[in-house]
């Protein structure tokens, strides 16, 4: 029988953040003089931050739904794309926002505006996403922790988008710090270790190679605290995949 996309995304429960880039290292191929980011979305944090870090808190795991902001004065999109990915009259960018999915949203670089706000976050609540993760700036954060939505982010402001920014388009590629999130991939906020996004087409390979990887490093961790070198350890253990 084939494995649902919600039973994959319980069984990522299970492994963290690190787990999944350990096995991204190993499966995406990287184009020759480019650093491999394994998937890592750097500098992300939970808003509010009373329980960042905290071990109970839970991680948060669906496919990317995507926007994407433009500077204040510039053209909204006239492409093609834009018929079916941008906003129509009398619309509001948040209602398309997709029940189950961690929104992405992704904000023009150098902006001191915030693009999420409690409102926002209110009508995302109410509509069933399940997150937010914003490469870019939130703010009230009173109204955030009210409504309970999961918001990641890199910083805050006192400012409304309207200040700098407005929405381009929906459902498109997004870049978050140099790495691309596709509609649909799998987004993996650990509240441990960060944020980590997994391509929607190699979620199959990073759920089979992971239960491997992570045997084999228990092993060397167990021969360690044996007493073993790591150097002995990671001989006996760490084999080719």
């Amino acid at each position: 029988m084939q494995t649902s996309i919600d039973e994959k995304l319980s069984i990522l429960q299970n492994y963290s953040a690190c787990d999944v880039s350990d096995a991204l290292l190993k499966l995406q191929k990287v184009p020759e003089g480019a650093t491999a980011r394994a998937g890592h979305l750097a500098d992300f944090v939970p808003f509010p931050r009373a329980a960042d870090r905290s071990a109970n808190a839970p991680k948060i795991i669906a496919p990317a739904s995507t926007f994407k902001f433009i500077p204040k004065s510039d053209p909204v999109p006239t492409t093609e794309s834009s018929e079916t990915h941008g906003f129509p009259t009398g619309t509001h960018w948040v209602d398309f926002a997709r029940p189950g999915t961690i929104a992405v949203i992704e904000q023009p670089t150098g902006q001191h505006c915030a693009v999420l706000g409690g409102i926002m976050a209110a009508r995302m609540k109410y509509l069933g996403v399940k997150g937010a993760l914003v490469n870019g700036r939130v703010r009230d954060l009173s109204e955030i922790r009210e409504c309970q939505l999961p918001v990641w982010a890199r910083a805050t402001s006192t400012v409304g988008t309207a200040a700098e920014a407005k929405p381009g388009l929906h459902n498109v590629p997004v870049s978050l710090g140099g790495v691309t999130v596709y509609p649909g991939d799998i987004i993996f906020c650990d509240p441990q270790e960060g944020v980590v996004t997994i391509p929607r087409e190699l979620l199959d390979q990073v759920l089979e190679l992971m239960p491997k990887l992570v045997a084999m490093d228990d092993n060397v961790k167990e021969a360690v605290l044996q007493g073993s070198s790591v150097f002995d350890a990671f001989k006996k253990f760490r084999t080719k995949i």
